[in-house]
Formats: structure tokens, sequence, C-alpha cells
């Protein structure tokens, strides 16, 4: 024992020794490893795997605004039959006015259209036969004073009657063709397109708006909801006497919940009407819900160099509320059982000419690639690497083509 705790003694130097030997070994061993089976490298496996593309961005949710109820007619109010916070549909009773002024007011109307259709129905049906029947009489009348007058002419020339009768045969005959005139007259002015007619007619349909506008002012004693939705505010009783311009009742309606966002416009080819999209707000991030692209704008935002677009929720959560800050995942293309690896195994991911490092045999090999879609990490490969094919990621700046390798799966290098 006592030679062995001496650092002289000859036991503890050939202990010594010893152990650098075994440490030179095994480095040896190591080193020699590495050169006969390759530096151990991270790789990544190419999969099949699905694969989305998302184009990401923040925006704001627009809901709808508040609907103000008011009255277009001063009035009384007799009756409210809702309350606050009560839903209703478009076209549902809020509020009914007194309407006896109104209600007598289209009484008079319409006994005056009445009026004037039995005018327009006179003519029709007495006028007008009345008239034919008194052409059809001068026209008799007519013929009869042209007889008597041509028989005058021929008697007068035979010296059997004076010029005195003669005359009175011709001022008759004037006398009727006059009448036939008349007659002729009196029946183009009752038909329907004569003048008297047109009359009758323009008095009804005149008689007819003014019914139309007293019916418009008796509706306007019933004030109906304009849309569906939830009386949110009420400052009206009844007995009230109330009068335009001011809001009586207030509406929150029911309809559709929008996300508003800035896309940035280099994304703008990518967006089609009816992608569909996941979103979540800023004060829920845990919990998402889904969206449908509805609209692009047409116009770009110079400044911002955006463009904006809506979303329709069409199943809104609970907790949204106007303006407030959303993130969106608009999902722009979907490939299905596609050849993936994750995104830092491509170099020059951007550029003209992508490659990727290959674990060939036991080698490293460089392998130019054609690129698809990226997202969540991971890029498509089109062309240059099949399903099982180790990549090196390019963060491992020291590895080069050709350089000796020896696979391990990624993040077990150190081993």
């Amino acid at each position: 024992m006592a030679l062995i705790q001496n650092p002289d003694s000859p036991i503890w130097r050939w202990l010594k020794r010893g152990l650098l030997i075994v440490f030179a070994l095994a480095v040896a061993s190591f080193a020699l490893r590495n050169v006969i089976l390759g530096q151990p490298v991270e790789a990544y496996q190419a999969v099949r795997s699905d694969l989305v593309q998302s184009v990401v961005a923040s925006g704001r949710i627009m809901t709808p605004q508040r609907a103000a109820v008011g009255v277009v007619i001063t009035g009384r109010v007799v009756r409210i039959p809702v309350q606050e916070g009560q839903s209703v549909r478009r076209g549902d009773v809020l509020m009914v006015l007194d309407d006896s002024d109104e209600r007598a007011a289209v009484a008079q109307a319409r006994a005056a259209v009445a009026q004037a259709a039995a005018k327009v129905r006179q003519l029709r049906e007495l006028g007008l036969p009345a008239a034919e029947q008194g052409l059809v009489q001068a026209e008799a009348n007519v013929t009869q004073a042209r007889r008597q007058y041509d028989r005058a002419v021929d008697l007068k020339a035979k010296g059997f009657v004076s010029q005195a009768a003669l005359d009175d045969a011709q001022r008759n005959l004037d006398v009727a063709e006059s009448q036939l005139r008349a007659a002729k007259l009196q029946v183009q002015s009752n038909s329907p397109a004569g003048s008297e007619f047109a009359v009758a007619q323009t008095a009804l349909v005149q008689a007819q708006a003014s019914l139309g506008v007293a019916q418009a002012k008796l509706d306007d004693t019933i004030i109906r909801a304009p849309v569906d939705g939830i009386l949110i505010a009420r400052a009206v009783e009844p007995g009230n006497v109330v009068q335009p311009g001011k809001e009586l009742m207030a509406l929150a309606p029911v309809g559709e919940t929008q996300v508003v966002v800035q896309i940035d416009e280099k994304n703008l080819a990518q967006l089609k009407l009816g992608q569909l999209a996941l979103a979540s707000a800023d004060a829920f991030p845990k919990e998402r819900f889904a969206a449908e692209l509805i609209y692009i704008n047409p116009g770009i935002d110079a400044l911002r160099g955006s463009v904006e677009v809506k979303l329709r929720v069409a199943t809104p959560p609970e907790y949204l509320r106007q303006d407030m800050t959303v993130s969106v995942d608009i999902e722009v293309a979907r490939r299905n059982g596609t050849v993936v690896v994750p995104a830092d195994a491509v170099h020059d991911a951007n550029g003209a000419e992508p490659w990727v490092l290959v674990v060939a045999g036991l080698r490293a090999e460089r392998r130019p690639v054609r690129l698809g879609l990226k997202g969540d990490g991971r890029v498509e490969i089109l062309e240059g690497l099949q399903p099982g094919d180790r990549v090196i990621p390019a963060g491992l700046a020291m590895i080069k083509s050709g350089q000796r390798v020896r696979a391990v799966a990624a993040g077990t290098a150190a081993r």
C-alpha cells in the first residue's frame, strides 16, 4: 500500500503509463473508425407526406354594427310589443303609432279612386255607345237633308218651288252635316284614344297615386325591424310623442363576421376566392376557428405594399369582438403524398439552382433538386430525391461534397 500511494514508486509509474496507452488506443480507434466508416453527421430522411402551403397574415375582426331605429313621421306611440334583449326578425313590429288621421286619409283617397274609376267606366260603358248612336242618327239626318235638298233643286228648276224653299233645304243640309261632324268628334273623344277618355284616365292615375301616398303614410305608423338582430337599447315608451331624426331603439344585427387582413403583394398570385383558412385571436391563441376567403381588393396599398382581403367566419366563436386582432393562415396549396424534407436541408432554396448534400454510401454528394411547395418548415422536392434518401442539413457548412461521412439520425451526431 505504501508503494502504491507513493507517486515515485515503480508501480505508480507503470500504472500511469498503462492509462496513457489505453487512452491513446481509444483515441486512435475512434479516429480510425471515422476514417474507415466516415465522420458521423446528422441527416434528415426524405419521406412521403402531405404538405400544405400557407400565407400567414394578421388582421382584425369586423362584425355588423348596431342599427339605429327611428320614425319618419311625427306621432304618438300607442304600442311597443318588444323588450330589450329580445331577438327579432326582419319585418317584426317594434313600435306602433296612432294612425287615426292616416286611416282617414286612406279612406278619402280610396273614395277618390273609386270616383275616377267610375268616370272611366261611364265613358267606356255609356258615353261611347251614346256617342256612336248619335253618330248614326246624324248620318241619317244628313242623308235625309241631302235628299230634300236634291228634290228642292229639281223642283226649283221646274218652277214648282221658290228660291226661299231651296235656301231652306240648303240650310237644313248644312245643319245636318255640322251635326254629323260634331257626332264624329264626340265618338272620337269618348273612345279609349280620345281626349275625354284620356282626361278621365289621368284623373284615375292621379287618384291612385294619392292613395299610394296615403297608404305609405299609414304604413309609416308601424315601425318594423330593418334586419335580424337583438334589441339592445330602447329610449321610448307608449304615450310618447316622437319625431323624425331621433334614435328610439338600437339593434345589434345578426350578420356575417369577417376577418380583414393586409397581405403582402408578393403573395397576391397565390390567393384565390374560396380558399380555406384557420385563424386565432391574439387574446385566445389556443383557440382556432375556420374562415373562407371571399374578397380580394382589386387595388394595392402603395404605401404598405399590401392588398386587403376579407375572410368569412361562418361560425364565429362567442368570444370574438369587433376590431379584435387575429392571425390567419390561408391555405393556398396542398400536396398529398409528395416527397418532402426539412427546409433547412436545402442550399440556395430561393436561388435559381437549389441543391442538397445527400449521403450516398459513405460519401457526401451534392445533388441539384427542383423545389415545389414550401410550408410548415418543410419543402417539396419535385426532382432530385427519392423517399429514404439521407440529406445533410445546410447548416453543417464544414461538410463538403465528396467527404467521407456516416449518417446518423438528426440530433444524434454527438453519439
